[in-house]
């Protein structure tokens, strides 16, 4: 006997079956940190889940919280930037505020990164708001 050569096309269509699947099972906060991981390779930024203390970093993610919180009697503005890996503290000290800054706005920041309390740190960085239309 001799053995009849399968075609392709049906290993191709059970591979989009199965990612059809995929996305439909997966919860929509899994989709949006697969997102924006993709976005971070794409700018050529670093995930923050790979930032180590006293590293010069640039990373990309989206604004979770904005908060004003003194620290020694100055002000100082602190985001939540996360981009699908990690999160990490964004700090602008002696800013009460910043035109733009605001949950939900995606941004590329860069800087030293420190740890604070075993979280990640970014003060005072230079950053670059994502126009809103990417969003």
């Amino acid at each position: 006997m001799s053995a009849v050569p399968r075609s392709e096309k049906p290993a191709k269509s059970a591979g989009r079956f199965r990612r059809m699947i995929e996305r439909l099972s997966t919860s929509q906060e899994d989709l949006h940190s697969a997102e924006l991981q993709e976005d971070a390779e794409a700018a050529g930024c670093t995930r923050i889940f790979d930032c180590h203390d006293r590293e010069i970093v640039k990373v990309t993610g989206t604004l979770r919280t904005v908060t004003l919180r003194p620290r020694a009697g100055v002000p100082a503005l602190e985001a939540e930037l996360f981009d699908g890996s990690a999160a990490l503290d964004v700090v602008w000290l002696g800013r009460r505020s910043i035109v733009g800054i605001e949950p939900g706005r995606r941004m590329i920041a860069s800087g030293r990164i420190s740890m604070n309390h075993g979280r990640r740190v970014l003060f005072n960085p230079k950053y670059e708001l994502r126009p809103l239309g990417q969003e």
